[in-house]
């Protein structure tokens, strides 16, 4: 299956977020060296217990650790300097599982709590951009009582959004809630890298990274395994989340053409009209870019074109290199005509039939295809 869905940022962002932290404490010790740019959406991923909630509340001055956090060339923490900023004081908002709405309130109160302690020349969130970013103008006269799980989330982000927070801190926000909800608040995420306040995300969704993160850092154990940027760090065939059975890669591409009677928009991809591929659903203007996302278990190769296929997506690729992931399987790097990495899972019986060697010129067939984002 192929997802496509918007990306949050594009180009090369400067550092804006840096923290050097250390903890010990029975049973976890924290020790992490965190750069992530100053723009769109930084997701931290990982396995439950693997500290990726400590580093969010580090940030937020919540959890004490050792160290030193600076925020767009402002040091909150630097302990050799004796400079602790404390949580009240420092430009964030929060999201949690939990909403945490004023019960007592309407959505519009709620949203413009916090918005009307903000000085006047400090807001850079006005309420219309976020109303419009979350999609819940309709909602502005009930109330926290009156919404359902996802409706709150969405506004519970708005109302964060509103402080004009210098940084967003979002806390396994979808956690709490059932597929349907979080499909209803996921594309509304999706846009939030283009609000321009940088958001560090956490979650243990690998879905959710996928959609989301511009910047991925992986943990494990305390520590980070490895971070960049995010179509970077998901086609590595040798990255820790190659070794999932969703395992993926992100491409960018635009919409060049839309068949309206079936459904199927054509996305290429870099300036090779060759290079493009077939997804179904959703709404993409053409000209609108969009970020796919291609599973690894719906990619197979070809040594020459195949003439009588069903099959609409094949693309030119070469062999970048072989993973042996010491079962069955090999996990294949192939590079795009456009300079693009896919990730193909293949058998050890096939790689050696086929006789798969590095700089090998082949034919990707990606399996199926859905838009589930424009």
């Amino acid at each position: 299956m192929i997802q496509a869905f918007t990306p949050g940022s594009d180009g090369v962002t400067p550092v804006g977020i840096e923290a050097s932290l250390q903890l010990r404490r029975p049973g976890f010790s924290l020790d992490v060296q965190l750069a992530c740019p100053g723009r769109g959406v930084t997701v931290l991923f990982g396995p439950s217990g693997c500290g990726k909630t400590t580093v969010l509340r580090c940030l937020a001055g919540l959890e004490r650790a050792h160290g030193r956090v600076t925020v767009a060339g402002h040091a909150w923490q630097d302990d050799d300097q004796g400079v602790r900023v404390p949580t009240h004081r420092r430009a964030i908002g929060m999201v949690f599982q939990e909403a945490s709405l004023f019960a007592h309130l309407s959505v519009a109160d709620n949203l413009l709590y916090g918005y009307r302690r903000i000085k006047v020349a400090e807001r850079r969130v006005q309420p219309d951009q976020a109303i419009d970013l979350l999609g819940i103008g309709h909602l502005m006269t009930r109330r926290p009582d009156g919404l359902s799980g996802g409706e709150r989330q969405r506004v519970a982000i708005a109302r964060a959004l509103l402080t004009s927070p210098a940084l967003l801190l979002m806390d396994e926000p979808l956690s709490a809630l059932d597929e349907a909800r979080k499909a209803e608040v996921l594309p509304h995420l999706a846009m939030l890298g283009d609000s321009g306040v940088p958001i560090v995300y956490v979650t243990h969704s690998l879905d959710e990274a996928a959609r989301l993160a511009d910047h991925l850092v992986l943990m494990r154990d305390g520590r980070i395994e490895l971070a960049g940027p995010a179509d970077e760090v998901m086609s590595r065939p040798d990255s820790p989340l190659a070794r999932l059975e969703d395992a993926s890669a992100i491409l960018h591409a635009t919409v060049v053409e839309r068949e309206p009677s079936p459904g199927l928009a054509r996305l290429q991809l870099g300036a090779d009209d060759a290079c493009g591929l077939w997804v179904g659903g959703g709404n993409a203007r053409v000209g609108s870019r969009v970020r796919v996302r291609v599973l690894a278990r719906d990619v197979s190769i070809a040594l020459s074109r195949p003439l009588d296929s069903s099959i609409l997506n094949i693309v030119p690729a070469t062999v970048q290199g072989l993973h042996d992931e010491g079962t069955a399987s090999v996990m294949l790097s192939l590079r795009l005509n456009d300079g693009s990495l896919l990730l193909a899972r293949l058998t050890q019986r096939s790689v050696k039939a086929l006789g798969v060697h590095v700089g090998q010129a082949v034919h990707a067939q990606i399996k199926g295809a859905a838009l589930l984002r424009n």
